[in-house]
């Protein structure tokens, strides 16, 4: 049996019912500093693969980016907005960089203030 996807708003409620009501009372703070840490983790993962023999640990990488998404969620919803318009805003922003084309080395490079 296939499970039930979520939108990403969907995904933003859920994980604003797990947020500490400590967390609750500055939902930017804590998620922007929860994403740094989380962050982190991810590089620490991908570094140790690199640089120090590790094998990729592909489902600890996972789980940091879950880890991730939700401090993103958290911060979203402490900005008063959903995922999907940081999503769709985003998605727009990099279009109109590259005038809805694919990655461009020299736009990127060149790119407009």
């Amino acid at each position: 049996m296939e499970k039930e996807k979520i939108t990403f708003n969907e995904y933003q409620k859920h994980a604003y019912n797990l947020i500490s009501e400590e967390g609750k009372k500055d939902m930017i703070t804590n998620g922007v500093l929860g994403l740094a840490g989380e962050a982190g983790e991810c590089c620490d993962i991908v570094k140790k693969y690199k640089y120090q023999g590790h094998e990729l640990d592909k489902e600890h990488l996972k789980d940091e980016l879950g880890d991730v998404l939700w401090y993103i969620a958290e911060t979203a919803s402490g900005l008063g907005i959903t995922l999907e318009e940081v999503a769709e805003y985003n998605l727009n922003k990099l279009h109109k960089r590259f005038n809805g084309e694919k990655f461009i080395k020299e736009k990127s490079i060149n790119r407009e203030k």
